[in-house]
């Protein structure tokens, strides 16, 4: 599967929002002429979308009580929204889930240049 259907497919996914559109539009821009930081930035942030659709996806699964009111319900899910946004973002930049270093290894491979491990990009910074 190439890079654009990856961000087409999970542009899809997503219904389309303004997140999705700009991970799609990064990573269909001409990555070729990146530097390694660049694309090492673009694959986190791919990884900390998709990490925090999987904590959505997981979230839903949890039945809520419907004891509270409504003002205090959309206070409640704005902070859900923030801390599962915190959580992604949090993974990625540790390197837990390593999706993004994959990503970044084969993006590599795809446009030519020497594969470079993440260790390798972090003794640079």
């Amino acid at each position: 599967m190439g890079v654009d259907a990856l961000a087409g497919a999970y542009a899809e996914a997503a219904g389309g929002s303004q997140v999705s559109r700009q991970l799609e539009g990064s990573l269909k821009g001409d990555l070729a002429k990146a530097t390694d930081e660049e694309l090492m930035s673009v694959c986190k942030e791919f990884e900390a979308y998709f990490t925090e659709q999987v904590f959505k996806s997981m979230q839903k699964m949890v039945p809520e009580s419907k004891d509270s009111s409504s003002a205090n319900q959309q206070l409640k899910d704005y902070y859900k929204e923030e801390l599962i946004k915190q959580y992604a973002a949090s993974s990625s930049e540790r390197g837990d889930l390593g999706i993004a270093q994959m990503l970044y290894e084969q993006m590599k491979r795809n446009y030519g240049a020497p594969n470079i491990t993440l260790a390798d990009t972090n003794e640079t910074k």
